[in-house]
């Protein structure tokens, strides 16, 4: 089962609050036991909202949205993607993790759809199709 986990922001991480060196050291090591248990498929810090956009649709229009984006806690600072084989052993792994910020904060982990979950909807040539991007990806 694939799992996405989103570090969730704070108030800090908004303002651009770098980690400190002994919170990047934490985390790396944490990232290498990820990887070394073949758990970890990839993750990322995200800069603050102030520095992203929104794209709006409704309809065939679409609109740009400026950051910084309201409600703090409802935003993603990071994330990870796991292979992990249910949800019991994604929380294990994320009540291993080192807080990643300086003060309270929370991961949320979301399991990731899989082609098998979309019943009939997903035919044989839709699902060539999206094979394609994933092997073109799978490539690079």
């Amino acid at each position: 089962m694939r799992v996405v986990v989103f570090v969730k922001a704070t108030a800090d991480s908004e303002q651009g609050v770098l980690p400190s060196t002994d919170l990047l050291e934490a985390m790396g090591k944490y990232n290498e036991e990820l990887v070394n248990a073949g758990v970890m498929v990839g993750g990322d810090g995200l800069k603050p909202t102030s520095q992203a956009k929104r794209i709006a649709f409704d309809g065939s229009n679409r609109s740009v949205i400026d950051g910084p984006f309201a409600e703090t806690r409802e935003l993603v600072a990071g994330y990870w993607v796991w292979e992990v084989k249910d949800m019991d052993e994604a929380i294990a792994w994320a009540q291993r993790c080192p807080n990643p910020m300086t003060g309270p904060s929370e991961l949320e982990l979301r399991p990731v759809y899989g082609m098998e979950d979309f019943g009939d909807n997903m035919t044989t040539e839709v699902a060539e199709i999206h094979q394609r991007s994933r092997d073109t990806l799978a490539g690079q």
